[in-house]
């Protein structure tokens, strides 16, 4: 395919995401139907797909309608891209621009435009965040950086990074992070790559890394990760002590890839589809949440969050607060986490907690937000008394 016809192709995807398929399943009906697109050609309509919607509201905006085809145009004019070069007509190529087009917008985008977000999102990150907002808002509109965790069970940072390399990925110690990596050259290849697949690093965002490090562990220790998922906490943690892990996740299937993952990693985890009333030393409770703090890596997230999902998902984190809460041990703690930026899902959680909770105490909290050291993460510990 040509610049041109990829762009074509881009354009396509992001009407068929506007009618309300999500991104990566318009890509998938995009790709099955384009068996003749090669492995750049896909990567490349993905790249233009994912930038594009990311700044949905301010491309479509500078390309003067909100549609693909603005979207694109309104993308390539803020990379400054010689729009004339690939809207040719020819071949494959999208169609030339019209005169208004060409133009473009005169009128000053609002302020929610300008950082991409809805209005009453942008509402949001200024009430929650302050002088942050604006930041936190801009660097959700760029591409992620692809973070590493090295797992010191089987080896150093330093063996991580020769193996690395010798796949061709070029990767660089995170400045804050303790054996975090970023990766800034050749991350497609990662999991193809000897590294991953000996277990010497894992994919995780430095936010999360960082979260998770500031977890007091020692040997002995029994762990409960409450809502597992795909158990990349419950790994990470694991890979600092000897612990006793366990992971639970209301579906079965989200745990399938944990066995595996373990026995890469060198370390064990239990897996348990069902709690009876068992207490761990330590719960970690990663909540679901809006995601608010990686809709760079899902921008369908800020696009599809209403203010009823909001407070639904908020109800939903209180309620498993309570019931995490219930499988501490008397002197154990108890680790709440999300990946958004929003107070409704954080801070006001936390007081809820304490308010409703006689016994616990509030030992530690951190927020992150987005931007180039790593995604938004949120993070409280509260100890109960014994």
């Amino acid at each position: 395919m040509t610049p041109a016809a990829r762009v074509a192709a881009a354009i396509g995807v992001l009407d068929d995401c506007l009618s309300g398929t999500p991104v990566e399943k318009a890509l998938l009906r995009w790709s099955r139907g384009s068996r003749f697109a090669g492995s750049k050609d896909r990567a490349a309509v993905r790249d233009h797909v994912f930038d594009g919607w990311r700044r949905r509201r301010s491309a479509a905006h500078d390309g003067g309608r909100d549609t693909g085809r603005g979207i694109l145009i309104g993308l390539l004019r803020q990379q400054g891209v010689d729009l004339d070069t690939l809207f040719t007509g020819q071949g494959h190529a999208p169609a030339p621009l019209d005169p208004d087009e060409k133009a473009g917008r005169g009128d000053t985008p609002t302020a929610a435009t300008r950082v991409d977000l809805p209005d009453w999102l942008w509402d949001r990150f200024q009430a929650d965040l302050g002088p942050e907002a604006e930041t936190a808002a801009l660097a959700l509109r760029d591409r992620a950086p692809v973070f590493l965790r090295v797992n010191p069970r089987r080896g150093s940072g330093a063996a991580a990074l020769r193996a690395l390399a010798e796949d061709g990925i070029e990767a660089v110690a995170h400045p804050l992070v303790e054996g975090a990596l970023r990766v800034v050259r050749g991350a497609r290849a990662v999991s193809r790559g000897r590294a991953y697949a000996e277990g010497l690093v894992e994919l995780q965002d430095a936010a999360s890394q960082a979260a998770m490090a500031r977890l007091p562990l020692r040997d002995g220790q029994s762990l409960l990760d409450f809502c597992a998922g795909g158990g990349g906490k419950a790994l990470a943690l694991a890979a600092r002590a000897r612990l006793d892990v366990t992971a639970h996740d209301i579906s079965a299937a989200r745990m399938r890839d944990i066995p595996p993952r373990a026995d890469r990693a060198g370390v064990r985890i239990s897996v348990a589809p069902h709690l009876d009333d068992q207490r761990a030393d330590l719960v970690l409770l990663d909540a679901p949440c809006s995601g608010s703090g990686t809709w760079r890596r899902d921008p369908d997230g800020k696009w599809r969050l209403t203010p009823d999902r909001l407070a639904e998902l908020a109800r939903l984190q209180a309620e498993l607060i309570d019931r995490a809460a219930r499988h501490v041990a008397p002197g154990g703690s108890l680790a709440y986490a999300t990946c958004s930026v929003l107070a409704e899902e954080n801070a006001a959680q936390v007081a809820a907690f304490l308010a409703r909770a006689p016994g616990w105490a509030l030992r530690d909290k951190m927020q992150w937000l987005p931007g180039a050291d790593g995604d938004g993460f949120f993070l409280a510990r509260f100890d109960r008394s014994g």
